[in-house]
């Protein structure tokens, strides 16, 4: 299979000096263009003569994909079909949230209220048989209220642990970003240890385990900023925007009709899969293959990040590993028993906008993280 040629560099918008230029530098110098047949840019060397290999088939050593993963792959699939009984539109945060459950990452979903951000979590889990919790994120919400805590029982006269809703596949923290960081915090350990240690005690959380929290990205009286180290927990931030005329209209025609989001039992969404399918689904996909030049070309992505002029910070490496996880993903979910440069580039995006920070004066210009990562893309050399 031949990838489609790589696109050409864009020039930065005349109206704004934060824009990474064509070539930017470790310092944010402009490299001069190099002469044909010689490297360019601020890394020559391996990975440069790497980009420039051409693959018109799959790698000999790509991972062979089998009737079992063809399974696996067309019953998960289905998933999208079946949460949309319950929510119109919305495809790409449904593949966001699949993805994160194969490689065990967590989403953030972000929107103004009324998209259904809750209605497709819960639409998820129903198809996908998984245990699902919500917590609504409050401002006097307590670590325990999270993680569960002692409860003292009378009948007996000892302490038994109660459990938290954390305990489940998939949580739905609603509107996290109205709790105080320490009640933020309590999600730290689980989120990345799946665990929760109690009175000395540690407990395991299920497997898979997903943490769906959103947020809302328009009224912040009365919220607490997510900190960097939580943000960096997320596999993913899924914009859920706002419904097209049709789409809105397809909505309405399915409320008229007699839908009711409260009673999501009777909108017939069918269970098309299991834990056991997700997790040995998530075993294969680790084995995915990735090229060293599809690697080599993930970190000139993260090294640029933290080269852009505009950005004050970048890509951190568990950033990058977790790209690299989503590929893999993304690749067997394609029927693809090997990574390409096209799985990275559509992941970019929702991997990294969350993960970067804008300098106050790109702020001030109008600068968008979605633009920098754009540029950013248009500016790294594509493996071919």
């Amino acid at each position: 299979m031949t990838n489609p040629p790589p696109q050409q560099p864009h020039p930065a918008p005349q109206n704004s000096r934060f824009a990474p230029p064509p070539e930017a530098g470790r310092h944010g110098r402009t490299e001069q263009p190099a002469a044909p047949g010689e490297q360019s840019g601020p890394h020559p060397g391996p990975v440069q003569s790497a980009q420039r290999q051409t693959h018109s088939a799959p790698p000999e050593n790509a991972f062979r994909l089998t009737e079992e993963d063809a399974r696996l792959r067309t019953v998960l699939l289905r998933v999208g079909e079946e949460t949309a009984k319950a929510v119109v539109g919305q495809e790409a945060a449904v593949r966001g949230i699949l993805i994160g459950l194969l490689v065990q990452g967590h989403v953030l979903l972000e929107g103004v209220p009324g998209v259904a951000k809750t209605l497709l979590v819960r639409s998820v889990a129903q198809a996908l048989d998984l245990t699902s919790q919500r917590l609504q994120f409050t401002p006097d919400l307590m670590p325990g209220d999270v993680t569960g805590s002692l409860v003292y029982d009378a009948k007996t006269g000892d302490f038994t642990f109660r459990e938290g809703p954390v305990f489940t596949h998939l949580m739905v923290a609603d509107e996290i970003n109205r709790t105080p960081p320490k009640t933020q915090s309590a999600l730290l350990e689980a989120m990345e240890e799946r665990q929760v240690s109690t009175d000395g005690i540690t407990r395991r959380l299920p497997s898979p385990f997903l943490v769906a929290a959103t947020q809302n990205p328009v009224e912040h009286e009365g919220t607490y900023p997510l900190p960097e180290a939580q943000l960096d927990r997320f596999l993913f931030k899924l914009v859920l925007d706002l419904p097209d005329r049709d789409t809105e209209f397809r909505i309405l025609a399915r409320h008229a009709a007699g839908f009711d989001s409260r009673r999501l039992r009777d909108v017939g969404i069918e269970r098309v899969a299991g834990p056991e399918q997700l997790l040995a689904a998530g075993a294969r996909v680790r084995q995915i293959h990735v090229a060293p030049e599809v690697l080599a070309y993930i970190v000139d992505i993260v090294q640029a990040t933290r080269r852009a002029p505009s950005l004050s910070l970048g890509v951190s490496p568990r950033g990058a590993t977790r790209l690299l996880a989503a590929a893999q993903a993304q690749a067997w979910l394609a029927g693809r028993g090997f990574v390409t440069p096209d799985d990275v580039k559509s992941l970019v995006p929702m991997t990294f906008r969350h993960r970067i920070t804008l300098r106050p004066e790109a702020q001030m210009e109008g600068a968008d993280v979605d633009r920098v990562l754009a540029s950013i893309l248009d500016t790294v050399a594509v493996p071919r």
